[in-house]
């Protein structure tokens, strides 16, 4: 999953915690991803995760947040995920961070940081200070050329407060440059000076969280969110929807703010936001998500939510859940919705002008009707209000089928109007005859009329039909209609892979998706999408997700992601070596 940080282990186990760099750094790997979050210190539930540390301390503007687990056990965990490949490639983020914060810097995580560090650390980006101004300004003076720069928040809950401020008071000496102290609105700072490259900055709130940034400026934003109650976790929407995804000692948690990320966006000299599309990305407010490790694999319950102020809403309308029982046990991919015709109209919303798009809705419109002449809003999506799902069922090979026929890729639609539907798909039939010279056959599958599309060549290429009366159904390659008309005893809902990889929540769901990436794999080349795109499907068995609408302004997920495990994981390289225990 989709798609393209900072670690650090420690927690439960208080004779191991691993490098607060540890922890940073796969927070790395979480925000390659794009995540971020918070949990609330002062929680409503004593043992639940609802919100992230540090989010009544992060500026309410933040790029995003993620929060991280120090508890070293979860991070063995992580590490166990995989293959031999993807342990390497984690184990060098985490080393990197770690030496990059705490040894080059003469700190050793056991000794000076555990003591009094608390069960999550938050890592957070702030956007450029000049961001939110009108209108750009010349950047004339160091403290403009800060304002214009991204920089980071890292929040450290403090479990012993009198350690923490020893080790603050007495810093280890610097390389290069010195520590100076400052205060700001009565708080006191530590910043390095004259240290190319680092402006480190660390502050006591409270006696409760340490803050530290790599921006002078950033520590004062961080300390202003703190105190006028600016944060986070005032942040329209932000508190009530990040409750809805709350876990019990969760890995991660992160947060991404749509708006500003989109005013970032629409001011890069490289890919401008149309004014427009700018317009309608401000009615998105934030996207948030819990990251919890499981026997299995990880598990995402996540949340997205519309700005409180916005005119639009969403159609509370969860009506999927039905086309898994009428697919075979084989299905290599399913993608399944609750209403074709509102997903259509949503993503024309969010879509048009926007050249972020994968493809412009005028594009799909135009293709189809060059390709059919037939118009895609009034002949098809006007009876498409039903659930649908696309699948790619595979066939066994049969002699005399052609290499390129492998699977069938199959599109099903429950239909609100059968005689509007039969007479576009009857002007689908006269295309096919007229254009493209195909014949087209009535036949019958299992008993059940269909209508065959086959090319000049004689290969059968498609076939369309209705199942149950009122779902339409079209498959494309493979002959694989039988596997579907004659209502197949062991279904994709029954299957294990399905089972242990499809979340059962959120119930009423409107939409799932669910992917056997090994088979697919094994047996299908897949297109380039993302770098190390190969090392990761390797360590991939399956991917599930299921979806809700769960109110008129906010959707919710559940994605789980079935991982292989490796055999006999080797430990984490010590400081200065390259082999050693797990980060000591």
């Amino acid at each position: 999953m989709a798609p393209p940080l900072v670690s650090v282990p420690m927690k439960k186990d208080k004779n191991k915690k691993p490098s607060l760099v540890l922890t940073l750094s796969a927070a790395g790997l979480l925000i390659g991803a794009g995540s971020a979050a918070y949990w609330l210190l002062s929680q409503r539930q004593p043992y639940w995760s609802d919100l992230l540390v540090g989010a009544n301390i992060i500026p309410g503007d933040a790029l995003f947040a993620v929060s991280l687990t120090t508890d070293p056990q979860q991070w063995q965990q992580l590490r166990q995920f995989g293959t031999r490949e993807t342990q390497t490639e984690l184990d060098k983020n985490l080393v990197e961070l770690r030496d990059r914060f705490l040894t080059n810097n003469g700190y050793d995580f056991q000794k000076d940081v555990a003591p009094w560090v608390g069960d999550d650390v938050t890592i957070a980006i702030l956007a450029p200070a000049t961001a939110s101004k009108p209108a750009p300004k010349p950047v004339t003076t160091n403290e403009d050329a800060a304002n214009d720069q991204q920089s980071m928040v890292i929040v450290l809950p403090v479990k012993n407060p009198e350690i923490a401020k020893s080790i603050l008071a007495q810093p280890k000496t610097l390389k290069q440059g010195k520590w100076i102290d400052r205060t700001y609105q009565g708080i006191a700072i530590k910043q390095n000076q004259g240290q190319a490259g680092e402006n480190f900055s660390a502050a006591l709130l409270d006696g409760r969280f340490l803050v530290i940034t790599d921006n002078p400026k950033a520590t004062e934003r961080a300390i202003d969110a703190y105190k006028n109650k600016t944060s986070l976790a005032t942040t329209g929407g932000f508190t009530e929807n990040f409750r809805k995804i709350g876990n019990y000692q969760p890995f991660a948690q992160f947060y991404v703010n749509v708006p500003t990320a989109a005013k970032i966006a629409a001011a890069s000299p490289n890919r401008p936001l149309p004014a427009q599309v700018l317009a309608q990305l401000q009615n998105n407010q934030g996207l948030a998500g819990t990251m919890t490790l499981e026997p299995e694999g990880i598990r995402f319950k996540g949340v997205s939510w519309l700005n409180p102020s916005s005119q639009r809403v969403l159609a509370v309308e969860n009506k999927a859940g039905e086309m898994q029982s009428r697919l075979p046990a084989e299905t290599l991919m399913m993608l399944s919705g609750g209403n074709l015709q509102r997903l259509w109209g949503d993503y024309v919303l969010t879509s048009q002008g926007n050249p972020l798009s994968p493809i412009a809705p005028e594009q799909i419109r135009g293709g189809i009707k060059s390709l059919t002449n037939l118009d895609l809003d009034k002949d098809l999506l006007s009876w498409m209000k039903g659930e649908f799902s696309l699948s790619v069922i595979p066939t066994t090979a049969k002699q005399g089928s052609p290499d390129n026929f492998r699977a069938g890729l199959v599109f099903m639609v429950q239909g609100s109007d059968r005689q509007s539907a039969e007479t576009s798909l009857k002007q689908l039939d006269d295309v096919m005859r007229n254009q493209y010279q195909f014949q087209v056959q009535p036949a019958k599958v299992a008993n059940q009329p269909v209508v065959n599309w086959v090319s000049p060549y004689g290969t059968l290429t498609a076939t369309h039909g209705w199942l149950d009366g009122d779902i339409a159904f079209l498959v494309v390659g493979a002959p694989i209609t039988d596997k579907i008309v004659s209502k197949p005893n062991n279904t994709l809902a029954s299957t294990i892979p399905f089972q242990q990889t499809v979340p059962t929540e959120p119930n009423p769901t409107n939409g799932q998706f669910f992917l056997d990436v090994e088979r697919t794999v094994k047996n299908f080349p897949l297109p380039t999408l993302i770098p190390n795109q190969q090392t990761l499907l390797d360590a991939t068995r399956s991917i599930g997700m299921t979806s809700a609408v769960s109110d008129s302004r906010s959707n919710i997920y559940d994605i789980f992601i079935g991982l292989k495990k490796v055999t006999n994981s080797t430990a984490l390289p010590s400081p200065g070596s390259n082999k050693g225990n797990f980060v000591k």
